[in-house]
């Protein structure tokens, strides 16, 4: 009974009794060591899990950033869809305040009765209020100068108007297949050479989503922009920044949309907007305030003029 509990007492695998049958010297420190390897093998498994489920959960954080990104950018595409509707609703509301003018009752009109009015009469009938681009007769125009379609564009040639001596034509580059034709005032060359931006091979600031006009046999398919002072005679093109390339956009940072496709000549949109564009003390372009500026590479601003107005 004793020689059978012994081994209870000490249990020992039967590799670990092999090992000192065969060499009881140094069995025990075979053992210890392969019981470290042991313990090494496990911890290396452990390890090799940890770094697999790592990698998952790096695989599902980028999925997650994805998807919050897509998310973000349908969420700023409704809102801008609703302050659009908003913004139209409360034009037509606007509108709609607008009283008309009554018109003159006829000499031979029967007194009015109790009775429901006679719809089929013109006389009474109201005009529809105007809903043309919401900006009906005497409101004054919203924030829109992100609808202008502002570029930079390289001046590649100019020459003068065949048929009217105080033109001048230039073609140039705005970022497209093809240069545009652009008709302009020949004030922009009364000092040749020493005016910058006039030209060719300068860089200038202009307006392409205009409706395309003939003057004088040649389509005219942009407007350059360009800035002049009361105090002087100096004409000047409306410079973009250092960097700039054909092709980039002038934009608002504090008016931020989309341009128009076509800008509709009967509104004047520009010519109602100009009014609140200049050049500042600093020599840079601004609406209200607000810089014209090619994002990422700096503002738009006046060669040498100061204090000026752009048109």
């Amino acid at each position: 009974m004793r020689e059978e509990a012994e081994p209870m007492q000490t249990p020992l695998c039967p590799l670990a009794a092999a090992l000192r049958k065969l060499d009881p010297e140094d069995g025990e420190q075979v053992m210890e060591y392969l019981k470290t390897h042991a313990l090494l093998s496990r911890e290396k498994a452990l390890l090799q899990a940890s770094v697999r489920e790592q990698k998952k959960l790096l695989v599902e954080n980028a999925k997650l950033k994805t998807d919050i990104e897509h998310l973000k950018t349908q969420l700023h595409d409704k809102q801008k869809r609703r302050s659009g509707k908003a913004m139209s609703h409360s034009c037509i509301s606007s509108a709609s305040t607008v009283p008309d003018k009554p018109a003159p009752p006829p000499v031979d009109e029967a007194p009015p009765t109790t009775s429901s009015p006679d719809r089929s009469n013109p006389r009474r009938r109201r005009k529809a209020p105007p809903t043309s681009d919401c900006l009906p007769l005497g409101v004054e125009p919203q924030d829109e100068v992100h609808r202008l379609d502002l570029r930079v564009g390289r001046l590649l040639s100019e020459q003068p108007h065949p048929q009217v001596e105080s033109l001048w034509v230039q073609e140039v580059d705005v970022g497209e297949s093809r240069p545009r034709t652009v008709v302009s005032n020949r004030g922009l060359q009364q000092l040749p050479g020493s005016l910058p931006g006039s030209l060719p091979g300068s860089l200038a600031v202009l307006l392409c989503n205009v409706k395309p006009c003939k003057i004088r046999g040649v389509v005219s398919k942009a407007r350059l922009l360009c800035c002049s002072s009361p105090d002087s005679e100096i004409t000047e093109l409306l410079a973009p920044p250092t960097g700039s390339l054909p092709g980039d956009r002038v934009t608002f940072l504090n008016f931020p949309g989309d341009p128009d496709r076509e800008l509709r000549s009967k509104l004047r949109l520009f010519e109602r907007l100009q009014a609140e564009m200049a050049v500042d003390g600093r020599g840079v372009a601004t609406f209200r305030g607000c810089g014209f500026e090619v994002k990422g590479k700096g503002l738009c601003r006046a060669p040498t003029l100061t204090n000026a107005t752009i048109r």
